[in-house]
Parts: C-alpha cells; sequence; structure tokens
C-alpha cells in the first residue's frame, strides 16, 4: 500500500534519566510514497516528573517493491507500407506498484511483413525508485490491405495450329502489395479461332496473406496464318 510505519524503539539510542524515563514518541511516525528520501523525525522523551526532551534523527523511506506487470494481447495491423507500430499501453493492462509507475517500455515495438503472424514482446514497467518488473505480451501482426491490381492489354497470335496460351505476366503491369504478391492467376488463358477479336480476361493478385483482388484487360486475338492451298489437275 506504500506506507510504513515506526516506533520510538526504532531510533531510540539509548535515552535516560536518573529517575527513570515514563515514557518515549516520535513524531512523524507514519510515512508513505511522498516521504520518499530523507525525513526529519523528533524523538521526545519524558520522565517520571514530566520533565520533556527531544532530539532529532534522520529516517530513510525506500521502496524496494518491483512493480507488478499485467499484460494483455494485442493486434497489429501493418499499413500500405508494411509497417505497424506500437505504444506500451497498447500491451498494458493495468500494471501497478505500490507508489508510483514512472515510465513503461517495450523491447519490440516496430512490425513489418516479417513479422506476421504472433510476436512476443517484453513490456518493462519501473516505478520512481527505479525498481522494474517485466512481463511478455504476445502481438499478433496481421495484414488486411489487398493487392493493388494493375493490368495492360495485349493482343496474341494464333499459331498454326489455331492455339494461342497468355500467362499472368503478360497481363500483368505493375500491381503491387504492402506484403508482395505470391501469386497471380488469369480466369482465361487459352484461345482458339472462336476467340479471334477481344476477349476480356481477369487477372487476379493474391498476397501471402491470402488477401486477394482482380482487375480486368482485354486480350485482342488475331489470325495472321495464311490458309494453306492445295490443288489438284
Amino acid at each position: 500500500a506504500g506506507n510504513a510505519t515506526i516506533t520510538a524503539a526504532d531510533i531510540d539510542n539509548g535515552s535516560t534519566d536518573a529517575c527513570g524515563i515514563a515514557s518515549l514518541t516520535v513524531s512523524p511516525s507514519n510515512f508513505s510514497c511522498a516521504n520518499l528520501g530523507a525525513n526529519t523525525v523528533t524523538l521526545t522523551a519524558t520522565d517520571a516528573n514530566g520533565n520533556i526532551a527531544s532530539a532529532n534523527a534522520t529516517v530513510m523511506v525506500s521502496d524496494n517493491l518491483a512493480p507488478t506487470v499485467v499484460t494483455n494481447s494485442y493486434t497489429a495491423v501493418l499499413d500500405a507500407t508494411g509497417q505497424a507500430t506500437i505504444v506500451p499501453a497498447d500491451v498494458d493492462n493495468g500494471s501497478f506498484d505500490n507508489c508510483s509507475i514512472a515510465s513503461y517500455s517495450l523491447d519490440v515495438s516496430t512490425f513489418n511483413c516479417n513479422a506476421l503472424g504472433q510476436n512476443a514482446v517484453n513490456l518493462t514497467v519501473t516505478d520512481q525508485s527505479g525498481n522494474f518488473a517485466t512481463g511478455t505480451a504476445i502481438v499478433s501482426v496481421v495484414d488486411n490491405l489487398a493487392p493493388s491490381v494493375s493490368t495492360q492489354n495485349i493482343t496474341v497470335q494464333l499459331n498454326a495450329s489455331g492455339q494461342a496460351s497468355i500467362v499472368p505476366s503478360q497481363i500483368n503491369s505493375g500491381s503491387s502489395d504492402n506484403c508482395g504478391i505470391v501469386n497471380y492467376s488469369l480466369d482465361v488463358s487459352n484461345f482458339t479461332c472462336a476467340d479471334v477479336g477481344t476477349n476480356t480476361v481477369t487477372l487476379t493478385a493474391v498476397d501471402q496473406s491470402n488477401n486477394s483482388s482482380s482487375a480486368t484487360a482485354i486480350v485482342t486475338v488475331v489470325d495472321n496464318v495464311a490458309p494453306t492451298a492445295v490443288a489438284q489437275n
């Protein structure tokens, strides 16, 4: 509770009286966190005949109790740059001290895409006397941002068999994600003579947190292969 009490016996160092001491008192006798450090107290001796004498002493009040650290889990969401920052208040859950807490600190406060998932961080709480204690909290780093998909239109030529195929990289035109794209896919990648002309295709990009987004592009299919003429006499 941040309190301490002394008695006259704690500071008496052999007070005497020829006729005997009837009582010893000390004032003040109660101390709190507000009294940390040196305090002057007065010892008063009263003898059997009512004579009184006083002397001063110094009482050093100290706090040797470390704070109690209480933490909670926290979810940190990465921003568009793939970064997230937390402060001690995000993981503190009511840490307390018998006197007062002077500071809170974290061993890790910034996260990036490499930290996706659960991360153990240490919260250190220090009181006004320099006593400190540490507790562990779990910070879950998540990425909720879908990729930004950019496409380009292309033209493809049917081969001699009347076939053409495309891959996502032909449609992709600088798609990006705060944590990087791990997969591209197309809803249509093969074309035949039936597709000569313009065709709408969809490019989908997926990041490492399984966020996805899509955009369309136009694939123009052309047939520039002349027929093979076979004649007979």
